[in-house]
């Protein structure tokens, strides 16, 4: 994000200077009336969330946007006039020290060295940190002067959120962290990438994110329907469970005929549960069995154990749910070999697919299906939840035909998926605000 502050005699002359210099896309933090005119603190990039990471204690999670972009302002101004004030003092103790010089044996007044960003953000310490002789009148000024500095070092630290010896690679890291956020990643994942960019220009820094993104997404390297066996989707209610389930039969069916297929459901909980499944089951002309207290699920994968592909659906159970561990318990036991995926939709909060997922490993998840693909405005966090969870991705879905908007995933696909789904957001963005 980038903050610039204007000064203009008329609100007008102002916002000239904003359009000029900033561009169209620039967001008005904060005006106000000042001596001589106007001023306004300008942002490029703005987004609450990373202005909430950097005030951090400062505001609280009830703090309204326009007070956020308020307390941004002022941030910025403190920065300003603390730079300000230590380049006064710069150039105060250099003059003093160009006449002491000039007095003692005709030497050179002090007009070289690191620049100011040299001195407040790194690098040698330069004539400000030479020692002065015992007695000199500016010792306790340099003293002063040292102190400022470091202050000032701690305030654009804690601004720019980088290391100051270091500005210029991790202004570019710090821009990629807030594009990966943008793009959908979780903020410690965005951090993670984009400080493995060590240095060159932001596009290149996010190619190399994208390409680690794609290589920490792991799929399904076969299809079901290809290598056949028992697989079970578990999930929250509403994720998509049985729809999937449908999908995935269907397409097994117009390959293979529906034979050599069955489907079986574990949800005994809920008035009408099967129904939608029964349905399914009709249409394809494959048998639906239902698991009971009268049937076990060992003893219907049993009498089903010549069928190439089995699919289990399950009820969307929760921890606080009545029946909860023994569905659980019952796919994690089986002695048959159940390969349990877990359906996570695309429209979920990130920290509901975390929960979700500690709600549903206890029955040893081998993969996940991601879901509503189509309705989620951003993918970076179904792609982030998969690469922080090393679930590898079978399947995905883009819309409620069958089975047309049942796809087997690949990283590369997904990943540029999502990017064009990113881009896609940024111009109804531009589009809404002109």
């Amino acid at each position: 994000m980038k903050v610039k502050r204007f000064f203009a005699q008329s609100m007008a002359e102002a916002l000239r200077q904003v359009r000029e210099q900033m561009g169209p896309e620039a967001v008005i933090l904060s005006n106000r009336r000042v001596d001589g005119g106007v001023e306004i603190v300008t942002a490029l990039d703005y987004d609450e969330n990373m202005a909430r990471q950097r005030l951090g204690s400062s505001v609280g999670e009830s703090t309204n946007g326009s007070r956020l972009a308020e307390l941004q302002a002022e941030q910025h101004r403190r920065l300003e006039d603390e730079l300000g004030r230590s380049r006064e003092r710069i150039r105060e103790v250099r003059e003093k020290r160009s006449v002491s010089g000039s007095r003692n044996n005709g030497a050179n007044p002090i007009d070289a060295g690191p620049s100011l960003a040299d001195k407040v953000f790194g690098g040698s310490e330069m004539a400000l940190e030479d020692p002065v002789s015992s007695g000199s009148d500016y010792s306790g000024e340099l003293a002063q002067m040292r102190a400022e500095i470091s202050s000032l070092r701690d305030l654009v630290s804690a601004n720019r959120g980088s290391q100051p010896e270091k500005t210029a690679v991790n202004a570019v890291q710090q821009r990629l962290a807030e594009r990966l956020q943008e793009f959908g990643l979780g903020h410690e994942l965005a951090g993670s990438l984009s400080r493995r960019h060590r240095a060159g220009r932001l596009e290149d820094g996010w190619k190399q994110s994208l390409k680690m993104l794609a290589a920490g997404v792991k799929t399904a390297r076969a299809e079901w329907a290809e290598e056949g066996g028992v697989y079970a989707l578990v999930g929250p209610t509403g994720s998509g469970k049985t729809t999937t389930i449908g999908k995935l039969a269907a397409h097994y069916v117009l390959r293979h005929g529906a034979d050599s297929l069955a489907l079986v459901t574990t949800d005994r909980y809920r008035v009408a549960a099967h129904e939608q499944l029964f349905v399914f089951g009709r249409i394809l002309n494959v048998p639906v069995r239902v698991v009971d207290e009268t049937h076990s699920l060992d003893d219907i994968l049993d009498e089903l154990s010549d069928r190439h592909l089995v699919l289990i659906d399950t009820a969307g159970l929760t921890s606080t749910d009545k029946g909860y561990e023994e569905q659980l318990t019952e796919l994690a036991r089986s002695h048959h070999r159940i390969r349990t995926h877990l359906v996570v939709s695309a429209t979920s909060q990130p920290r509901i697919m975390k929960s979700v997922w500690h709600c549903y490993k206890m029955a040893n998840l081998t993969g996940c299906v991601m879901t509503k693909i189509d309705e989620a405005l951003t993918l970076g966090e179904s792609l982030g939840f998969v690469m922080e969870t090393g679930l590898p991705v079978a399947y995905y879905t883009d819309g409620q035909k069958i089975p047309e908007d049942l796809h087997h995933a690949e990283s590369i696909p997904l990943v540029r998926l999502a990017v064009e789904r990113l881009k896609k957001l940024q111009q109804q963005e531009a589009v809404a605000v002109s």
